[in-house]
């Protein structure tokens, strides 16, 4: 005699569990692949509205996507020469530097030293130490022939991607069924994430002027370095204002004086918190419907599986996630607890007592 017993509750954690342990497991491994595919879908999303603009004006299929490729290369070949440039002019002024910062340890030293911190004056070189910079500056210049072929893996993904994307809907219904309700899912994902994609390179832009009028007015060097920095770390969500102010403001430090320094942290704690907490919050309306406790757990999440990369993306990615979640009954219980916040007159009254729904039950044959 045959028994079916399904499987008890427990037991379906452990593996459910043990399922998403091996996925996160191929993802790592896989990571030098998927990161490519990643930037080449994102990018793909964002290009999607040009194309079809320019399909419904009349621009042939060849003709719209040559133009958003030689939109795409120019833009690469622009942040490839003010950034391989700007880096290059900073490691050559890299000894002035330390002069500098060698004498100004000396003195905040001897302050720190005057004030009973004894043996300041020895560890303070080490915070900042150009030897290790000019180590980084050097690495990075040599990785450029890796990081130009990587950008061209992406354009050419890009490119591929695009030439599929009018019949992608038309294949996931003839190869998986794709009802109407999946359909309006996957539409409800691409539009989320092209508008905070979108909105957020605008807001992006916006820091990045502001930062660079920032430091042209104190006549901070390679300020055009530090703009396009804050550019791209503006995508990077919590730490990313934190970060992009470190390496200007120790120059600021190095290259003016302490008050030139305060002054312009300053200066980058109001344009944060005026475009970031401020405008862009108006502009994006009610957000992507994720809270701000998952996106920073993303951030960490997503930075450890896929690097850089995956910090640039979090947001969108988890956004992704939770529309995914919601999609299956099963699963809508982590969509809500990843969602926005909820007040009580918005959650529904459960009765702990009343019996569990038949999906949750341990049905036992």
């Amino acid at each position: 005699m045959t028994s079916n017993r399904a499987f008890s509750a427990p037991a379906r954690g452990l593996l459910v569990a043990g399922a998403f342990a091996l996925v996160i497991m191929v993802l790592q491994s896989a990571a030098s692949i998927l990161v490519p595919i990643l930037l080449a879908v994102f990018i793909a999303i964002i290009a999607t509205p040009m194309l079809h603009w320019m399909r419904r004006r009349g621009v042939p299929k060849w003709g719209a996507l040559a133009a958003i490729t030689f939109i795409l290369l120019d833009i690469g070949s622009l942040l490839a020469l003010v950034t391989t440039g700007a880096v290059e002019g900073f490691r050559d002024s890299l000894p002035t530097y330390q002069e500098r910062f060698m004498a100004f340890s000396d003195q905040f030293g001897g302050w720190l030293e005057r004030v009973g911190a004894s043996g300041s004056r020895e560890a303070i070189p080490d915070l900042l130490d150009p030897n290790k910079l000019a180590h980084g500056v050097r690495l990075l210049l040599s990785n450029a022939s890796g990081i130009l072929a990587m950008g061209f893996l992406v354009l050419l993904a890009t490119i591929f991607i695009l030439l599929e994307a009018p019949s992608i809907p038309a294949k996931l219904r003839a190869a998986f069924g794709l009802a109407e309700a999946g359909e309006a899912r996957l539409k409800r994902l691409l539009d989320t994430v092209n508008r905070y994609m979108r909105i957020k390179a605008l807001t992006s832009l916006g820091t990045a002027f502001c930062v660079w009028l920032l430091l042209w007015f104190f006549g901070i060097d390679f300020a055009i370095l530090w703009t396009v920095l804050a550019f791209f770390l503006n995508f990077v969500p919590v730490v990313g204002n934190i970060v992009m102010m470190i390496p200007p403001v120790l120059l600021a430090l190095i290259q003016v004086d302490p008050r030139t320094a305060l002054l312009v942290a300053i200066g980058y704690l109001v344009i944060n918190t005026v475009i970031g907490n401020v405008l862009e919050p108006r502009i994006m309306g009610k957000g992507l419907g994720v809270s701000t406790l998952a996106i920073f757990i993303s951030l960490l999440f997503w930075g450890w599986l896929f690097g850089t990369v995956g910090m640039f993306l979090a947001v969108p990615l988890t956004a992704a996630v939770v529309i995914a979640l919601d999609a299956n009954p099963h699963t809508r219980p982590l969509a809500i607890l990843l969602g926005p916040e909820i007040t009580e007159a918005q959650a529904p009254d459960v009765d702990l007592a009343a019996p569990r729904p038949a999906a949750y039950r341990d049905d036992i044959a």
